[in-house]
């Protein structure tokens, strides 16, 4: 019987082929609706508590032999789904895949339900995710992930002698990888000299030679004039004006890490349709001035957060945000080094003023950081338990602020808003 069909599939022409593996995938979608919604009955009346689990994604795993990540997945599509009856009904027909069904219910909601199914019905699952990743970092919520990013950055060193190697291994938030991509990028063209050598090189090779260079001017006090212009290096991070102005709309990194790279960039302005078809692009601008910067120095003298002597890798900070009305000017700046300006944007750290009209620090917490800046002695609290993991200690508060300053990131803003 199988050889007999497998004879037949052989001789069926292709369009016949492909008619049949659309029609079997659209089947396969319909029957993973009706499988998340079983799940979701399942978990609603507490069915994995008659085998002892503590939540149905648990059961789901061990029961379904399913991992553990795709078993959470699965239990969350399931209850989004109940709040989402057209992106359901899609997904029931068998016009919607799961992928895009999954990357929809981390967004949608009865406002936006309608033009996010329009859109996922006419594209394809990865520009769906796309969509739906920006418009996750273009609300404040995306301020955890950012967090959770710069918490995770790691670079690990294993050295084989045996084969007389190194690895690294660096895990970094996009927007500081990006910066290393674009230095490697530049390290690699300034140094590539035209002959039959380079062409035998992998480009593996000559990325590994672009590091090499890095770390050879870096430790030899190098220091060469930038030939070419800024836009050699620079980031384009996308980003909806709404999504600055209101914290709602579409965003290529967290909306915080995106004010805290605008905050002293040079930004170029495009309007773009709803599809993305850009409709005008504007001039590049500086948005703090080399005039106003100079004052900025003479002023501040380096980082203005309490305690804090850098004076290198210093940023302007808009204390209100230029894209929300806040105006470029002395009296709304404040020089602040890469480490406190990420505080201050992503860490929960806020700059306010007392009754006295005097700007002033406050943690997130809601204290205020004192004027001299933390020592240690002072970092003690006898009603923090240090057995607490949600509660930080003193020791953890003050390496935070203390931890070396990163590189500062050159990045041109690409807003986007409304023809």
């Amino acid at each position: 019987m199988a050889t007999t069909q497998a004879t037949s599939v052989n001789h069926l022409p292709i369009d016949e082929l492909d008619r049949a593996i659309v029609n079997l995938t659209a089947r396969i979608y319909a029957s993973s609706y009706d499988l998340l919604v079983l799940i979701r009955r399942f978990d609603e009346r507490g069915g994995w508590l008659k085998w002892g689990f503590s939540n149905c994604a648990e059961w789901l795993h061990w029961r379904c032999d399913l991992s553990m990540s795709a078993a959470r997945e699965k239990v969350r599509v399931a209850l989004a789904l109940k709040q989402l009856p057209e992106i359901a009904r899609a997904f029931a027909l068998g016009d919607l895949s799961y992928s895009k069904v999954r990357a929809l219910s981390r967004v949608a909601n009865r406002d936006n339900e309608d033009g996010l199914l329009s859109f996922a019905l006419k594209t394809t699952a990865s520009r769906v995710e796309e969509r739906c990743r920006e418009m996750r970092c273009g609300t404040v919520a995306s301020l955890d992930e950012a967090t959770r990013a710069h918490a995770s950055r790691s670079l690990r060193i294993r050295r084989d002698a045996h084969r007389g190697m190194m690895t690294f291994t660096v895990e970094l938030p996009i927007e500081t990888g990006e910066l290393i991509d674009r230095a490697l990028d530049r390290a690699r063209e300034e140094n590539a000299e035209p002959g039959i050598e380079i062409g035998e090189e992998s480009w593996s090779a000559q990325q590994a030679d672009a590091l090499v260079t890095m770390a050879s001017r870096y430790l030899s006090g190098q220091i060469e004039s930038q030939s070419g212009t800024s836009d050699n290096y620079q980031v384009t991070v996308h980003v909806d004006h709404s999504a600055l102005t209101e914290g709602r709309g579409r965003a290529g990194l967290p909306i915080e890490s995106v004010k805290r790279l605008g905050c002293d960039g040079e930004t170029v302005v495009i309007v773009e349709d709803q599809q993305g078809e850009p409709l005008s692009v504007g001039r590049k601008t500086r948005i703090v001035p080399r005039a106003i910067k100079r004052a900025l120095w003479a002023r501040d003298k380096g980082c203005t957060f309490p305690g804090c002597d850098r004076k290198r890798f210093v940023d302007a900070h808009h204390i209100r945000h230029w894209s929300a009305g806040g105006e470029t000017s002395l009296a709304n700046l404040k020089l602040l080094c890469t480490r406190h300006h990420r505080l201050v944007h992503e860490g929960g750290f806020r700059i306010e003023k007392d009754y006295q009209d005097r700007w002033f620090f406050k943690r997130p917490d809601g204290h205020a950081v004192p004027q001299c800046g933390y020592h240690p002695e002072d970092m003690i609290d006898d009603d923090v338990n240090e057995n607490d993991s949600t509660n930080p200690s003193a020791e953890g508060l003050l390496n935070t602020l203390q931890q070396p300053q990163r590189l500062p990131l050159p990045v041109a803003i690409t807003l986007r808003s409304s023809p």
